[in-house]
């Protein structure tokens, strides 16, 4: 009886030991996005769809209208 509790106790340890050890996967290899206002979008910017259409004919590959003042923010990857 005490052999079986000593190895269920050594196993539980190990399995505890190899929890720990994984712990959360980060990601650090994070693609970092870039952002900067439009240069071609004029007025307010009431429609994610014709910020991100501009925003890819300026090279980026994602825009939306952004903050109190509705500026036409494009994103990319850096």
């Amino acid at each position: 009886m005490t052999k079986f509790s000593c190895s269920s106790i050594a196993y539980l340890l190990l399995l505890v030991l190899l929890t720990i050890e994984m712990g959360p996967i980060t990601v650090e290899g994070k693609i970092k996005i870039c952002e900067r206002p439009s240069t071609l979008f004029k007025g307010l910017c009431m429609s994610d769809l014709n910020c991100e259409t501009l925003c890819n004919s300026e090279g980026f590959t994602d825009g939306e209208c952004e903050g109190f003042r509705r500026r036409c923010i494009c994103a990319k990857p850096c």
